[in-house]
């Protein structure tokens, strides 16, 4: 949509294609030329009051596109909301009446959405049990987005939209998935319940896409990179050490790079950027996968065990 007396810009900046107003051009860096204005989108992103959540926030509002900025912290993620002059809401996914109000706000708020971004997760330390008694590594991270995302199914399908799981490489290296014991309460190790977590996003969007793609949903996951923010600092694992001692800024890419394949996936076109369905890293389908990953009954079992458990 076209805004009056506006010109459409394409800006090429050193990380993003972006199209702005020519009150926008000029800036430094950005090389600008006369072109047709991309379609808003509505993009709702969950842990987005830091991180890369909040990284993928900035550039996509800077995009022009309506940011919906979800996180745990009011604070933060109230301070986000108005830095891109967004929209937020508060819910704790490891309580899961607060991801259903959450639900209940947001499809009030927004009959079509163009893009879910299930960004929110974390490792975490010793094993516990949220206030619904699933172990927190495993709600936080798969059972709290895999009931946001089928509790909004009604406006997701309005928009034909594009479900984004952020997922990661702990799947292949940690996961030793069990699907009779999806509460990781044998011999319990915070990577391995992280793992599991990763590999059960990266089932969730398959099945995903098997049931929704014929009313015009797409589904995907990536791994966003090492990225140095406050991730693990839960957790008694030795990544802990890795995010957050003297090696970070060797070990770690930083929160805005590792936004780049959320902003490219949130903008993309399904079929054309990204193979619905796909795990990706670093814009590519993943060729080294945990094996569990591709298992098509595996997808279906979780899908089955997680509904019936929220």
């Amino acid at each position: 949509m076209r805004l009056a007396g506006a010109v459409a810009l394409t800006c090429t900046s050193a990380h993003a294609r972006i199209r702005l107003n020519t009150t926008n051009a000029g800036i430094p860096g950005r090389h600008c030329r006369e072109g047709p204005r991309t379609m808003t989108k509505t993009i709702i992103i969950t842990g987005a009051s830091d991180g890369i959540g909040a990284a993928a926030a900035r550039r996509l509002s800077a995009d022009g596109h309506r940011i919906v900025v979800v996180g745990r912290s009011d604070s933060k993620t109230a301070d986000i909301a108005k830095e891109i002059g967004a929209k937020h809401y508060v819910a704790d996914f490891a309580d899961l009446s607060q991801v259903r109000g959450l639900a209940d706000d947001l499809l009030a708020a927004y009959p079509s959405i163009d893009v879910l971004a299930n960004n929110a997760g974390g490792i975490m330390g010793a094993r516990t049990l949220t206030v619904d008694g699933h172990e927190m590594t495993f709600q936080v991270n798969h059972l709290a987005p895999f009931l946001l995302t089928t509790l909004l199914m009604p406006s997701l399908v309005a928009g034909k939209a594009t479900v984004i799981q952020t997922a990661s490489l702990a799947a292949r290296i940690y996961g030793k998935f069990d699907i009779d014991d999806l509460q990781n309460a044998h011999d319990y190790a915070p990577q391995t319940a992280y793992g599991n977590a990763k590999l059960a996003n990266i089932l969730f969007t398959r099945e995903l896409q098997r049931r929704y793609a014929d009313q015009g949903l797409s589904a995907v996951s990536f791994h966003p990179g090492v990225v140095g923010t406050s991730f693990a600092n839960d957790t008694t694992h030795v990544m802990r050490f890795l995010y957050h001692g003297p090696l970070k800024r060797m070990l770690t890419i930083t929160a805005d790079k590792g936004a780049d394949q959320l902003v490219w996936l949130a903008e993309g076109i399904p079929g054309t950027t990204f193979e619905p369905g796909g795990y990706y890293e670093s814009k590519k389908l993943a060729k080294k996968v945990n094996p569990d990953a591709n298992d098509a009954i595996l997808a279906r079992l979780l899908w089955e065990r997680s509904a019936a458990l929220v």
